[in-house]
């Protein structure tokens, strides 16, 4: 990192050097010329068909190219020229420079990327066809690139390295839960084609080799390293976010994140450890090994036991490309002063026994003698043999302090990794208590708002309950209030009725008492009547018995039944008397009563007088939230309106684009390839007006009642839609027509872009819409149609409706021209049978029999075929009507035309032909050239009819069968009437037998002149024949404007 520090201090330092070398005005762009020049040696560089691994000083060169320019404009301009299509080693290299310029190099390179997303997917596509090799695996990390791309165009806050704090964290997924769901759903997705990419690399290299230690292999294993850079932030950032997201939603809504986290947990935690064991990883990057066993996310409290893993790169002195070798000289060096302390004694002890001056006195001759020459190399041989040993101790001294050396650096550089990587927690721990105090404090803050909230919301709870149970109770009691008033009316009603019936009792009773009073008055009358005429008798008796004792008897007689009378009589009227009281009782309870009834009236006249009170308030404050509600309804209208303007200005806008690209799109050069015919622009200019018919009716509906806008947007889109179709096309039938044609509709085709954006900016100002005119639209879009149509070649003259009609009325002459001949057949037949006889009527019934039977197949064939048209043109007109599609269609719907009218022709020719054989005055030979004529004709029709059907339909079947059936029934009228005409020739057997020689001569020369002139009669026939067709040909071509199609090409 510092020596990336250190380049990018040192790129503005070479400006001022050009600066003073150019001077002035071409500096900048000298230096840019520079720095693309550098950069595109680096690139090719670093991106090339060598199987090697990329090499990192050309790689760092890539990444601060792009932190110079800010952004991947270079480096695309660059990679753009390479041949990455064609050789999958170059694509490899390029995705893994491409990776790492995603993870460490400008931020803008992703957005500069982002253009060439359907490239690379492309790319990625095409080399998916492979199954092996480097295609595969391009294919696959392209994937990865793209996947990517997309996770850090979606969530912004993700730098290209993936190294964020867990507060950054948090702040990624903006405290919404859903925002974590979809981003741990993300996150799964990126791992995933992370371990694709490792799982393809593994299983393309041999593994029972050191595939490692090879450039091949180091090719292909080089890009992992930033695949386990990556794969170790998203599993660490994947297990902090299922935590979380475990403590908001239940277990089982997550039981799908769990395993999908459980089976990549197994593959990354096996991938990690397959690559730690291999030798080229080992020198480059320190590969974290995941716990034995995956988190538990149903308890919380494994959130404290996970330890985010790690992945430490060591500096690139401590690489073993940069290792420094231990020399040989060095040991030697350090050694050497060792040998003067062995040489010294040896020295001394040979001057003991041999003399200081033996070695250099000549004339020493007792030292020559044989013992002592013995001794002496005896001694030298023991000094040479003690010296190489020293020699060889020596030697293993210096090897074992080099192998010492070498494994005391190797065990400072693990000491100095092991360093970092405690540093690096260190930091990282730091980090995290920093952290998790700030999270501390902010979770005390926030379990303080939360208390306020709870106790703010336990308050408005309490408040809602009170307020809910008031309204329960003043529903229920509203509800009682109903349903007392309602008894109440019930009871009023009861009690009305009740007094009714009292007042009529009351009036009966009242009756009843003065019919009793009358007939106690007159029961008293009655009884003083009598008193008063007993004791007339008494005294009458009294003064009789005085005068007359005789009639004693009887007067005591009248005197008992007197009393017997008056007993009945007082019994009467005790009677009486007791009915008197009893009725003056019920009429005293009656009476209370009423009483009773008279208070409960007054009860309820109060209670609905406060009802009726009630009811007033009551409307009072629904006539309120009537008012409140028109005046919403007021809002909501006038919001309303504002969003019906909105959406005509924004279908009036989107007119006004595709009007504009369609104006746009004909000026650009790569349009003038591009070409369409009169007829299609015919019909798309006839669209057009149509629908400007319906937008002016529609834009008056809209002035009249602004409501109606639904109707207006639509047209107004779909105008916009036909009249840039019909620009387009303009132009395109432009450069099939000869210039000034050409240019004259180019101007017509301009002119009515403008007066169609004149009157589309009319409309998007709602003061001016009722004013804008479209008159001038539509007369352009006319001038637009005549020109089209003088365009159209000459076999095209007939209007839509009338080609689609002429199509109807072929067919319909064609069938009515079958039918008409199988009658004519018919007739001939029956005149036949009564006229003729023998062989002859033989041989016409044979012939009109077939010729019956062709017909009839000839009648099932055109209804077969006019089936498959009416599928043909349902399948393929689309929302278009059947007029429009044979308008269309205007070659193959002339091709039925034709068709239809030679097959009809070629019925009544052989019905004629028939005819004349039957009568005997025609030949047999213009039967079968009919017959073929017939054929042909049908096969035309089969052909034109089945050139747009489908395959699989079943109407095509029929017509095929059909056409067989044809085939069948012309060869048997051509049989039949080969078979009558030899019948017919071996009645008429020529016979020589009472001819002359000469006479027999003569005929012979007459038959010889006569198969002359025949024979040179054939001979013109033929080419005659033959310029006929030649002739049919090219007035055939003139009517379908095959020449004027030939001259627009050209």
């Amino acid at each position: 990192m510092d020596r990336v520090k250190s380049s990018m201090q040192q790129v503005p330092n070479a400006i001022p050097k050009v600066i003073r070398r150019t001077g002035g005005a071409n500096s900048l762009e000298l230096e840019k010329e520079n720095f693309e020049r550098g950069q595109a040696v680096s690139i090719n560089k670093a991106i090339n068909t060598q199987e090697v691994a990329v090499k990192e000083k050309h790689a760092r060169t890539c990444i601060l190219g792009t932190h110079h320019e800010k952004g991947a404009h270079t480096f695309w301009a660059a990679v753009n020229r390479l041949p990455l299509s064609s050789n999958a080693v170059l694509c490899w290299k390029f995705c893994h420079v491409f990776h790492k310029l995603l993870r460490d190099g400008h931020p803008n390179v992703i957005k500069d990327s982002m253009r060439n997303k359907a490239d690379l997917t492309d790319m990625s596509r095409m080399w998916g066809h492979l199954s092996e090799g480097y295609g595969k695996l391009c294919s696959i990390y392209l994937k990865l690139i793209i996947t990517k791309m997309e996770f850090h165009i979606k969530n912004p806050r993700f730098p290209g390295n993936l190294q964020m704090s867990n507060r950054q964290l948090d702040e990624a997924g903006e405290n919404d839960v859903n925002n974590f769901f979809q981003l741990t759903v993300e996150m799964f997705d990126y791992l995933e084609c992370e371990l694709n990419l490792f799982l393809g690399v593994f299983s393309s290299l041999d593994m029972s080799r050191s595939v490692s230690v090879t450039a091949a292999g180091q090719c292909r294993l080089a890009p992992l390293i930033q695949v386990i850079l990556d794969s170790s932030h998203l599993y660490d950032y994947t297990v902090k976010l299922l935590f979380k997201l475990h403590s908001c939603l239940p277990a089982d809504t997550l039981q799908g994140h769990r395993d999908r986290f459980q089976e990549q947990f197994k593959k990354l935690k096996s991938l990690f450890y397959r690559s730690s064991n291999l030798q080229y990883f080992k020198r480059l990057i320190q590969i974290p090994q995941l716990p034995e066993n995956p988190p538990n996310f149903l308890r919380a409290s494994a959130l404290s036991e996970h330890i985010s893993p790690v992945v430490v790169i060591p500096a690139e002195s401590s690489s073993p490309e940069s290792e420094h070798v231990v020399e040989t000289d060095d040991l030697v060096d350090t050694d050497l002063p060792v040998l003067p302390a062995f040489q010294a004694p040896v020295e001394t002890k040979f001057d003991d026994l041999f003399g200081t001056s033996a070695a250099i006195d000549p004339f020493n001759f007792n030292s020559q003698n044989g013992m002592r020459k013995d001794d002496k190399d005896r001694l030298i041989e023991q000094l040479t043999r003690e010296i190489q040993a020293l020699k060889d101790e020596l030697e293993s001294f210096r090897l074992e302090s080099g192998r010492l050396c070498q494994a005391l650096r190797g065990r400072v550089n693990e000491l100095e990794a092991e360093l970092a990587e405690q540093s690096h927690l260190r930091l990282q721990a730091a980090g995290e208590s920093e952290f998790l105090k700030a999270e501390l404090d902010d979770l005390r803050r926030v379990r303080e708002d939360t208390e306020k909230e709870q106790r703010s919301l336990t308050e408005i709870e309490k408040k809602a309950q009170a307020n809910e149970q008031r309204y329960t109770k003043l529903k229920e009691k509203y509800t009682e209030l109903v349903r007392s008033h309602a008894d109440l009316l019930r009871k009023n009603a009861e009690v009305t009725r009740q007094m009714t019936v009292a007042r009529a009792a009351q009036d009966e009773v009242e009756a009843v008492r003065k019919e009793m009073q009358d007939k106690v008055k007159a029961a008293q009358e009655t009884a003083d009547r009598q008193e008063r005429e007993q004791l007339d008798q008494l005294q009458e008796l009294q003064r009789e018995l005085v005068s007359s004792r005789v009639e004693l008897d009887s007067l005591k007689t009248t005197v008992v039944s007197s009393q017997q009378s008056s007993d009945v009589l007082s019994t009467q009227l005790a009677t009486l008397e007791l009915e008197k009281a009893e009725l003056v009782q019920s009429l005293s309870k009656v009476e209370a009563e009423l009483a009773v009834q008279g208070e409960e009236l007054q009860q309820v006249q109060s209670s609905l007088a406060s009802e009726r009170e009630n009811g007033v308030k009551t409307a009072e404050a629904l006539q309120n939230q009537l008012n409140e509600k028109e005046s919403r309804e007021q809002a909501l209208e006038s919001q309303l309106v504002a969003a019906r303007w909105s959406s005509l200005q924004g279908a009036v806008e989107e007119a006004e684009k595709l009007i504009q690209d369609s104006l746009v799109q004909i000026d650009d050069p790569a349009h003038i390839s591009c070409t369409s015919s009169a007829d299609y622009l015919a019909s798309r200019c006839q669209a057009s007006i149509d629908c400007m018919e319906r937008l002016h009716s529609a834009r008056d509906c809209f002035v009249a009642d602004n409501t109606a806008v639904s109707e207006l947007v639509r047209v107004v889109t779909q105008c916009g839609h036909l009249v840039g179709d019909t620009i387009v096309q303009g132009s395109a039938t432009s450069h099939m027509v000869p210039v000034e044609q050409a240019d004259a509709l180019s101007e017509s085709v301009k002119a009515c872009g403008a007066e169609a954006l004149d009157l589309l900016s009319h409309m998007k100002q709602q003061d001016s819409i009722a004013a804008a005119d479209d008159c001038k639209l539509k007369a352009a879009l006319e001038a637009i149609l005549t020109t089209a149509e003088k365009l159209r070649p000459r076999g095209l003259e007939l209007q839509q409706g009338e080609l689609g009609d002429l199509v109807e009325q072929e067919m319909a002459a064609t069938s009515a021209a079958v039918e008409s001949a199988a009658s004519r057949i018919e007739e001939m037949l029956n005149k036949s049978r009564a006229v003729d006889t023998g062989v002859k009527m033989e041989v016409n019934e044979r012939i009109l029999a077939s010729c019956t039977e062709l017909m009839q197949a000839i009648k099932v064939l055109v209804v077969s075929s006019k089936n498959l048209q009416r599928d043909i043109v349902e399948s393929g007109r689309g929302a278009a009507s059947m007029k429009e599609f044979y308008a269309k269609n205007s070659r193959w719907t002339e091709g039925l035309i034709s068709a239809s009218k030679a097959v009809g022709w070629g019925a009544t020719v052989m019905v004629d032909a028939a005819d004349l054989v039957v009568q005997g005055k025609g030949k047999f030979e213009e039967l079968m050239v009919c017959s073929h004529e017939i054929a042909a004709s049908t096969a035309q029709l089969v052909a034109a009819s089945k050139v747009k059907a489908d395959k699989d339909s079943g109407n095509l079947q029929r017509l095929q069968q059909a056409s067989r059936g044809v085939t069948q029934a012309t060869a048997a009228v051509v049989a039949s009437t080969k078979s009558g005409k030899s019948q017919i020739e071996e009645k008429d057997t020529m016979d020589f037998s009472s001819m002359t020689l000469t006479q027999i001569k003569r005929q012979e020369m007459d038959a010889q002149v006569l198969v002359l002139e025949l024979e040179t009669r054939l001979q013109k026939e033929r080419e005659r024949l033959g310029e006929l067709r030649k002739k049919h040909y090219e007035l055939a071509g003139v009517a379908e404007g095959w020449g004027e199609e030939q001259e627009g090409t050209g």
